[in-house]
């Protein structure tokens, strides 16, 4: 269908479309970006010395990216059909290059800041586009494996960024963090240039202004609330559910308007198809236990077992690693075997490996929880793959823009929660353990007052974990439904075994 006079709908040929150029494009932009989410923050001890700011300061550069991307990935389904392919990936490559300039020669913290906040748009802008790319160059049955690339990708840049932060911080300043990915950035660009084509389909839908002001409070407040009350602001900070209550009832107010408008900006009947609506609850809770991890084993590393930052993100790549090279392994055997062949067992083996990291204590040896790191990852990693593929599978084409950024921001808000409650609950299991002993300010008691609060987070870990294996068992593997006229009514899909 091609562009007609009134400019109502355009989609691209995908007929004949070299899939390989196409996917290694996008594998190199979406490498570049997220390996650049985890660069930095090896990074901070210096930076704080250098731009003489604290650690509250500092973590805006953490934060903001999260901010940004869970404010500005809803709004891609509305700008994927409005932009071609090539106009979106491009754009969003450009402008995490000049965020990347930009943040390599900042003379202080605020332009620096700056820069951070321009590099997420750039990557808030990508991510969307890639899945959307993916769904429409490849069909059902081939998905699995193109997913599963795209997974290693990015498992791989943020298992790789702190290690990969610690060799170059030993040798150059900081600035080099941004400097050495500027030539990526640059090369992903005019890689794209040469060999990406557009594949999306242009509808051109009116733009909604209160939807997208809806949109941007909701997740924007969501996002920032949670996040400020894991940083260290505390659940009784005013600016913490000042925040999440503004967040929520401006999400409701946007699901709603989405409901009565004609053209929604973010189409929330998706979650009309169960295995979408299902495979979005999964991902989720896992998306919580994956962040609980990413935070608590570093503590773990550095406070209980007194490792060098340098040594802990030594110890956690070999997970990171795995995990990235189970991703295209899954996504085969995903196209093989259907997701509930892989989620359940997955989901099996991070139960257990999170029962056996409550046991740790001041004296595991290093190699038992890099065993235990790998065997988690490798669990996660066939949770999330084929659990996104199937939800996506049973969404008509018309629909992929609106799945893929639900999916993104969803995994986005899941994130800054998942990070909140679990630091609450690891900050409170120190607080009780330390009340216990006659002299709470020895310097000794505070690597066992860390295992407290491993134990306890790991517990309620455990649980949310268990509440993910329940979800799991109702994962059945779909296609994508008969596509109707736009106008007409969409059936609801039953999933087939």
């Amino acid at each position: 269908m091609n562009m007609d006079a009134t400019g109502a709908a355009s989609t691209a040929p995908t007929e004949g479309i070299r899939r390989l150029p196409i996917t290694i494009a996008l594998i190199i932009g979406a490498f570049v970006s997220i390996l650049n989410e985890t660069l930095l923050n090896v990074a901070f001890t210096d930076l704080m010395k250098e731009l003489s700011v604290g650690p509250s300061t500092i973590q805006w550069l953490s934060t903001v990216y999260m901010l940004v991307i869970g404010i500005l990935v809803p709004i891609t389904a509305l700008l994927i059909q409005w932009f071609t392919t090539r106009q979106m990936f491009l754009s969003a490559m450009i402008l995490f290059l000049i965020g990347t300039v930009i943040c390599g020669i900042a003379p202080s913290f605020g332009v620096l800041l700056i820069g951070r906040v321009i590099q997420a748009v750039g990557t808030g802008l990508l991510l969307p586009v890639m899945m959307n790319t993916i769904l429409t160059i490849y069909p059902p049955e081939k998905r699995g494996a193109a997913m599963g690339t795209i997974g290693l990708v990015i498992m791989f840049g943020p298992a790789i960024g702190p290690t990969l932060s610690g060799l170059i911080l030993d040798a150059l300043n900081w600035r080099w963090l941004f400097f050495l990915i500027m030539p990526l950035a640059a090369f992903s660009i005019l890689f794209a240039a040469i060999y990406l084509r557009n594949v999306s389909e242009l509808t051109r839908p009116k733009v909604d202004l209160i939807s997208i002001l809806l949109s941007t409070v909701g997740f924007g407040g969501i996002v920032y609330g949670f996040s400020h009350a894991g940083e260290g602001g505390g659940w009784s900070d005013p600016t913490v559910y000042v925040c999440l209550v503004a967040g929520f009832v401006s999400l409701a107010l946007f699901v709603w308007r989405q409901l009565v408008v004609k053209e929604p900006t973010l189409d929330v009947r998706v979650f009309k198809y169960p295995m979408f609506a299902l495979a979005a609850a999964l991902l989720m809770v896992m998306m919580m236990t994956l962040f609980s991890t990413l935070i608590l084993l570093p503590m773990y590393l550095q406070g209980a077992l007194v490792l060098a930052p340098f040594a802990a993100g030594l110890a956690l790549l070999p997970g990171g690693v795995i995990n990235g090279l189970m991703s295209p392994v899954a996504g085969r055997l995903f196209d093989k075997f259907g997701p509930r062949a892989l989620v359940v067992p997955g989901l099996v083996i991070v139960i257990v490996t999170i029962w056996f990291m409550r046991g740790l204590t001041t004296t595991t040896p290093v190699g038992t929880v890099i065993a235990m790191h790998i065997s988690l990852l490798i669990g996660i990693s066939l949770v999330m793959m084929p659990g996104q593929t199937t939800g996506l599978n049973q969404l008509p084409r018309r629909l992929y823009p609106h799945g893929t950024a639900i999916m993104n921001t969803l995994q986005q808000v899941s994130g800054a929660v998942g990070t909140a409650l679990f630091i609450s609950i690891y900050s409170a299991g120190q607080k009780n353990y330390l009340s216990t002993v006659s002299n709470p300010t020895d310097p000794a008691q505070v690597p066992h007052a860390i295992v407290s609060g491993i134990h306890n987070a790991f517990t309620i870990s455990m649980f949310v974990g268990v509440l993910a294996l329940l979800l799991g068992l109702f994962l059945r593997r779909t296609h994508a439904p008969v596509e109707y006229h736009p106008a007409e009514p969409q059936p609801n899909p039953q999933p087939q075994q």
